[in-house]
């Protein structure tokens, strides 16, 4: 509220042009810096423009899923930065799961595992288990190294198209943000392909980027 009464506009999220490394550098502190005080950030990843929070921090997650108007009942992926950060997020990693990670990460696959009992998280109602990705892009990869795990989902709310340009994750949700980091439009619009491996088979939860009959190549047992 301003001092006229008047209900103050939203604040503008700062826009880095990663195409520029110094805009580059300046975005990753700055993407840095805010996921460290429990903002969001809206980022390239090599699928579509993300919305990221810090997956450890309850309050930033829940802030992600009002941002969407998203409930508790989606639960928000993770993405990591380096393949070998899985096994510190999860229970256990089957050997189908490692055979598929392998193979298709960084990329367009998420892999649902159950989740390690030890950590202090809240992605919603997940019921024990965590959807895990290793994107393909360098400025999403970066910033992960540096902040460790996001919780990230696509930066478009619930039901709308998802975003392939900064300036379509900035028409979405925007306000809710507080940095940008703008690598240009994403060619594949397509969200990554999905596939639970709690059970005793995989399964495919949504098809996307990484074919089915890719993933049976080398899954042959998986189910759709």
């Amino acid at each position: 509220m301003t001092d006229s009464g008047l209900v103050a506009p939203p604040p503008t999220p700062v826009t880095y042009d990663c195409s520029d490394p110094d805009a580059r550098a300046a975005g990753l502190d700055a993407a840095t810096a805010a996921i460290g005080r429990g903002e969001l950030v809206l980022l390239p990843t090599d699928t579509v423009y993300g919305v990221a929070a810090d997956a450890f921090t309850p309050a930033a997650v829940m802030s992600l899923l009002a941002a969407k108007n998203r409930g508790r009942t989606m639960p928000v992926p993770v993405l990591v930065g380096e393949a070998s950060t899985l096994a510190g997020l999860v229970r256990t990693v089957p050997e189908a799961a490692t055979r598929l990670a392998e193979a298709f990460w960084p990329g367009g696959l998420t892999l649902v595992l159950e989740h390690a009992p030890s950590l202090a998280w809240d992605l919603g109602d997940a019921e024990g288990t965590v959807a895990v990705r290793l994107p393909d892009d360098g400025v999403a990869r970066d910033l992960l190294r540096r902040t460790g795990p996001l919780a990230v989902s696509s930066a478009n709310r619930s039901g709308r198209p998802a975003a392939t340009t900064a300036d379509e994750a900035v028409a979405q949700l925007g306000m809710h943000a507080a940095v940008v980091l703008d690598g240009g439009p994403r060619s594949q619009s397509a969200p990554s392909t999905i596939v639970d491996c709690t059970g005793p088979v995989p399964r495919v939860l949504r098809i996307g980027a990484v074919p089915v009959d890719r993933l049976r190549d080398l899954v042959p047992e998986l189910t759709d």
